[in-house]
């Protein structure tokens, strides 16, 4: 798949407005609509700073909050935990401390209440952690999850990563019919490289009708509503979640090959809507 990067400066009653779109050229694959960027944030700022408030929030606590998944870390607000790295990275560190009587600490910062989107594109580039036990995620989160629940909010996991198979990450969706273990996932690997080594770029394209997982910008997932088991509840508003947890049902339990602390550094996160 050829992808094309475009940006056009357009003036309009005097200012200046700056659009990026972005558009794949492909004989096989599906046909890929032109996208408008229209949130990001490129973590650029002092090192030591916290993520940026108008844009992001924190969960704070342990699985005990209702999230759950037999996790051993404790999320916090902390700098030690999240902040900029004064190199345009944000950092979600994973420390071996006792900490709100877990033995470790983390962060999971998200943007409900601060920014949701129905359909459209929502990429991340990452550089992943390594280590047994670990487990960094980038995803999205149905906004009514406060009032139906879930999974009947739906979620998208764009990526997850399990820290002992440096190698492969994963891309789920989580509804009614299909969640937990049944989740409707696939995963991407590399014969010769690793996701702790560089950066690469996580996405998904989300429409009325689809869901596209990529890699660097290489479709490898393609979900419809008749591919799945239940309801597809894909059709409203989610808002997007980055945290990095240790241990737990997914990934088991951190090993004495697990060094700490460990690092998630994030480039940026943009999201585009179709034009």
């Amino acid at each position: 798949m050829k992808t094309k990067i475009r940006t056009t400066l357009l003036a309009v009653t005097g200012f200046l407005f700056l659009f990026t779109m972005i558009s794949c050229d492909s004989s096989t694959d599906p046909e890929i609509p032109e996208y408008q960027l229209v949130w990001s944030d490129e973590f650029n700022g002092q090192a030591g700073e916290s993520p940026d408030s108008t844009k992001w929030t924190y969960d704070i606590g342990t699985g005990d909050n209702g999230w759950g998944n037999q996790e051993l870390q404790y999320y916090t607000d902390r700098p030690e935990n999240v902040s900029l790295d004064g190199d345009g990275n944000l950092v979600i560190t994973a420390i071996r401390e006792a900490f709100g009587g877990q033995a470790f600490s983390s962060a999971r910062i998200k943007t409900q209440g601060l920014f949701e989107q129905t359909y459209g594109r929502f990429e991340a580039r990452i550089k992943l952690p390594y280590g047994p036990g670990l487990w960094p995620a980038f995803w999205l989160l149905g906004t009514d999850v406060s009032t139906i629940g879930w999974p009947q909010c739906g979620e998208i996991d764009i990526m997850e990563y399990r820290g002992q198979q440096p190698y492969l990450v994963h891309s789920t969706v989580h509804g009614p019919g299909y969640s937990g273990g049944g989740g409707v996932s696939k995963t991407y690997g590399f014969e010769n490289d690793r996701f702790d080594v560089d950066f690469h770029l996580f996405a998904v394209e989300w429409g009325e009708d689809y869901i596209r997982f990529y890699v660097d910008d290489e479709m490898f997932q393609e979900l419809e509503p008749g591919d799945l088991s239940g309801e597809w509840v894909f059709d409203n508003s989610f808002f997007m979640i980055l945290n990095v947890a240790v241990g737990g049902n997914y990934v088991g339990f951190p090993t004495s090959e697990t060094p700490f602390p460990q690092k998630m550094y994030i480039d940026y996160v943009r999201v585009y809507k179709a034009l």
